[in-house]
């Protein structure tokens, strides 16, 4: 197996360098003709501010402004950070040894960088504030979903846990707030095929062969709420949402089922009632079966009181 070659340049902000590789083809004089054909999304005279304060490198360091197109060669430099809206919620470590961190991410911070999000993203906020630069995490949790999150701590072991969540080995159990129907017979198994399209925020229940599988169960309910256990076989996009959604009891706080609205990114009021509450696995390393339960709770359940 090719080793993966090491940045020049150290990570900025947790995150790594950008790798450019140059095409064997390119026809391209320098690289900065390469870069600005390629880059849209960074403007000339910033490229041209880079190269001169030596901000873009290769292996044996800062290139000069009119270094010459080489093919199949690589050169790194930090991208522009968005401007971002700070998610004002704290990041709870559920467990911690050296191998593995367990975190309880709050509603609305993505798990990893993505878009226009990325100091604000779970993985960047990690790496910096526990000065784990190597962190990477198991698996993902969508950014309006609060709840467990397992990364791994000890790069050599990456690949056994990613590979459980992967190879589906990874029993998980999900916490949802949702209108109670006493019509519905519970609990149940919703099946459906599940599609997503490219560019496209939402997914879609379609004719065919199932590939979404997904327990419900109605643990209690009060006051016209219900609170429900969600234990997912499959993994797909949204699933948990259009599930319920299907059994017409969506999710409390959803902006996509049934009808997409549209929330500003600022906007954390009234979060979507949806909570990885606990994960359960045979561990690769110890054999031994590892749970992990939240601390968090959802604050709609927790007002049905009154």
């Amino acid at each position: 197996m090719r080793r993966r070659q090491q940045p020049p340049l150290a990570k900025r902000h947790g995150l790594d360098p950008a790798r450019i590789r140059m095409p064997e083809d390119g026809t391209w004089r320098t690289v900065r003709e390469f870069l600005v054909a390629t880059e849209q999304r960074i403007a000339p005279e910033r490229l041209d501010a880079m190269l001169v304060a030596g901000d873009i490198v290769d292996m044996d360091g800062p290139i000069a402004p009119d270094a010459p197109f080489v093919p199949g060669e690589a050169v790194w430099f930090h991208r522009d950070l968005p401007s971002e809206t700070v998610v004002p919620f704290n990041i709870s470590i559920v467990y911690r040894d050296d191998a593995l961190l367990v975190i309880d991410k709050p509603h609305f911070l993505p798990t990893i960088p993505r878009g226009g999000h990325i100091l604000q993203t779970a993985l960047v906020r990690l790496r910096r504030e526990l000065d784990l630069p190597q962190l990477v995490p198991a698996h993902r949790l969508d950014r309006v979903t609060a709840g467990l999150v397992l990364f791994v701590i000890e790069p050599t072991l990456r690949g056994a846990y990613q590979t459980l969540f992967q190879d589906r080995k990874v029993r998980k159990e999900y916490e949802a707030i949702a209108s109670y129907d006493p019509t519905l017979t519970l609990p149940t198994v919703v099946r459906s095929r599940i599609v997503t399209q490219k560019g496209d925020f939402t997914a879609r229940e379609v004719a065919g062969e199932p590939n979404a599988h997904t327990t419900v169960e109605l643990v209690e309910h009060r006051n016209g709420l219900g609170r429900y256990r969600l234990t997912p076989s499959t993994g797909r996009t949204h699933q948990l949402r259009l599930h319920m959604n299907s059994l017409g009891v969506p999710i409390l706080g959803d902006d996509l089922y049934p009808t997409a609205t549209d929330r500003a990114v600022d906007d954390f009021t009234a979060p979507l009632q949806l909570l990885a509450s606990a994960i359960e696995f045979t561990d690769p390393v110890s054999k031994t079966t590892r749970r992990f339960e939240t601390e968090l709770s959802l604050e709609r359940w927790a007002s049905s009181t009154h």
